[in-house]
């Protein structure tokens, strides 16, 4: 131990969490190892919001799951300007808007969009095994639409996105905003009848998606338990609430109940 380290009484804490706990003082600082360590996890957050989605290289790894897959970008003609400027990553870019006008995908019960939101690695981590455990809890008969990989997305482009593909449903998988501990976490957002206009009040989100977090496959069986939900109540956000973790709502409520 180096001269003037004083361990933390609280250490077995660490334990039980990833939070910045029982960092132990140096003085009247931290040591200088924790100090390191908090440069690290800030760049690689700053990393993570930076760093470009690989379309292709994600396009390949969702093909075994056997649905078409669309690419279309946001208004945000790059990375600084969708930091900047969040509206613009809220709608197609008019050459993606006109590429999915052209598209007859057909009836289907849910529309999956792929976004990189703030955390491209994210995407590239977590999207594809989580639509595999999804695969395996949805109803057989559910018909999943082509899977769109937005670039520069914020959540609200998925509204657009179903409602020129005329989806009944959009779950929007997306990087969320990393933390110091986490620069990798993956969200769903999901919206009955999207359509551009939307509010955040009415969608519901599962987050934190990451197998140091939700794990993918109760993430899988929380929102299929939502898209049943949605069908039943034709809504979603505030007037769907989340019953999946509830041990006596392991079935969605009926139209009744959720009146």
């Amino acid at each position: 131990m180096s001269r003037g380290l004083r361990p933390d009484p609280w250490t077995v804490l660490r334990r039980l969490t990833p939070a910045r706990v029982a960092l132990g003082r140096a003085g009247h600082s931290l040591p200088t190892q924790e100090i390191l360590q908090f440069g690290v996890a800030h760049a690689q957050a700053r990393d993570a919001v930076h760093a470009p989605l690989h379309v292709a290289t994600l396009a390949a790894n969702l093909a075994p799951l056997g649905q078409p897959v669309l690419t279309v970008v946001s208004s945000a003609p790059d990375r600084p300007t969708y930091l900047m400027r969040p509206d613009l990553g809220r709608r197609l870019d008019p050459a993606s808007a006109q590429h999915l006008d052209q598209q007859r995908p057909g009836p289907h019960d849910l529309l999956f969009v792929i976004g990189d939101g703030l955390s491209a690695l994210a995407v590239a981590r977590h999207a594809v095994p989580l639509l595999t455990h999804f695969h395996l809890a949805r109803p057989p008969e559910w018909r999943i639409g082509p899977l769109v990989i937005a670039s520069q997305c914020r959540v609200a482009l998925g509204d657009e996105i179903g409602e020129r593909l005329g989806a009944p449903m959009v779950a929007v998988l997306i990087g969320e905003r990393p933390g110091l501990s986490s620069p990798d976490s993956l969200g769903i957002y999901l919206t009955r009848h999207p359509r551009v206009g939307r509010l955040d009040a009415e969608r519901n989100c599962l987050s934190n998606i990451r197998p140091e977090g939700l794990p993918y496959v109760e993430a899988a069986r929380r929102l299929a338990w939502l898209c049943q939900a949605a069908i039943q109540l034709d809504a979603t956000g505030i007037a769907l609430k989340d019953g999946s973790i509830d041990p006596a709502h392991l079935a969605p409520p009926n139209a009744a109940a959720g009146a």
